[in-house]
């Protein structure tokens, strides 16, 4: 009886000599291919044993760099490997194994620890390579399919993958291997990682540019500094307030009350101001402030990440955020006009960072967030 696989085989064999497959062949094939990809990590995850936790050992101990080698598909493999490592926490750079015996093994030193990518584990250049590296006495970690390859002999640990089936239709491209040392590495940059307790603060340091740099940036780099923010005392009146406070440059919706202490003691918005009207509560304009305005409303501390700023704005639905110091007094202010490029498509309660070991589910000290105002009395 012909077995699904065979079956699987001779489909893709016969459309591939038969010409421009449809769009409905195109489908199929793709999905077996990542089925085929995807049944292939599962095993690897369940072939890993104590050489992984041997090799995070080695990886965290490490006092010098951890270099990345392999040759062709499995090299590139390996910068991907190397990036992932020194994003999370982990000093690390590439070696090409050829040029490595023409000079560049002066880059390795006896702190280092090597990470070999080699299916096979007999690619040439890397078997070239491991006698210099044991006279250098730098210890060897291999990704290899099987231990009892020259390179898996060679390395003090081990990470056999096994037997794999590669997706390509011939059986020749790698495809499945090298998702699987992808894979692999992933694995051990983040174990790594986490043993290190690299949070969300490590990996902003590392990644400074770009949308993500931004949001794991700090408020104060985008707040609007308290001369451009409108700050009044909670004893004036309404009108006062309106009429008194203004600042230059682009207006903003809120203005911050402070106590008699300079604490942040509540916030006064055009909302706020569009409600007493829309109640015809007038003679409210000749109040207090602090009668009308939200007491207690939501800051966020200076020093905080912007990734929890825009997590509450877009939780909280609201477009202004106060920035406070560590006594409370208002430093500035989160528009949500400065920041709307930042706001995440879904909740932020259910956002994840890249590196962090845990989903982000509230906002986390030093973001302060207060219980929801209590409706002002009517005057």
């Amino acid at each position: 009886m012909t077995s699904v696989k065979d079956d699987e085989s001779m489909s893709m064999e016969a459309a591939a000599q038969s010409g421009p497959l449809s769009p409905f062949e195109q489908l199929r094939h793709a999905r077996q291919i990542l089925q085929t990809e995807g049944r292939s990590l599962v095993q690897v995850a369940k072939r890993l044993d104590g050489e992984f936790c041997r090799a995070v050992k080695y990886l965290y101990e490490c006092r010098g760099n951890v270099i990345v080698s392999g040759m062709g598909k499995a090299g590139l493999v390996g910068q991907k490997i190397m990036a992932t490592l020194a994003s999370t926490g982990t000093p690390s750079h590439c070696l090409h194994p050829s040029e490595a015996v023409h000079g560049d093994l002066g880059r390795v030193h006896r702190d280092d620890v090597m990470l070999i990518l080699s299916q096979s584990g007999e690619t040439e250049e890397i078997v070239r390579l491991l006698p210099s590296l044991a006279e250098l006495g730098v210890p060897i970690l291999a990704i290899t399919s099987r231990a009892d390859s020259t390179l898996g002999r060679a390395a003090v640990v081990t990470i056999a993958l096994g037997p794999l089936e590669e997706a390509c239709w011939l059986g020749l491209a790698p495809t499945t291997s090298t998702t699987a040392m992808l894979a692999v590495g992933d694995a051990l940059a983040l174990v790594t990682s986490r043993m290190r307790h690299f949070g969300r603060e490590d990996f902003a340091r590392f990644h400074p540019a770009g949308s993500l740099g931004q949001k794991l940036s700090k408020v104060e780099d985008h707040m609007r500094p308290l001369s451009q923010c409108r700050v009044a005392s909670e004893d004036q009146t309404v009108r006062e307030v309106l009429v008194a406070v203004s600042v230059p440059g682009r207006r903003t919706g809120a203005t911050m009350l402070t106590d008699e202490h300079g604490r942040l003691s509540g916030i006064f918005t055009d909302s706020d101001l569009a409600r007493l009207f829309e109640q015809r509560r007038d003679a409210a304009l000749d109040g207090k402030i602090r009668h009308v305005m939200t007491a207690r409303p939501l800051t966020v501390r200076l020093g905080s990440m912007m990734v929890d700023a825009v997590g509450i704005l877009a939780q909280r639905k609201i477009s202004e955020l106060p920035v406070v110091d560590a006594r409370g007094r208002p430093v500035g202010l989160i528009d949500v006009t400065d920041v709307v490029a930042l706001l995440p498509q879904e909740a932020a309660a259910t956002q994840r960072v890249p590196g962090s070991p845990q989903p982000v589910q509230t906002p986390t000290p030093p973001c302060r967030v207060f219980p929801e105002p209590e409706a002002g009395p009517e005057t």
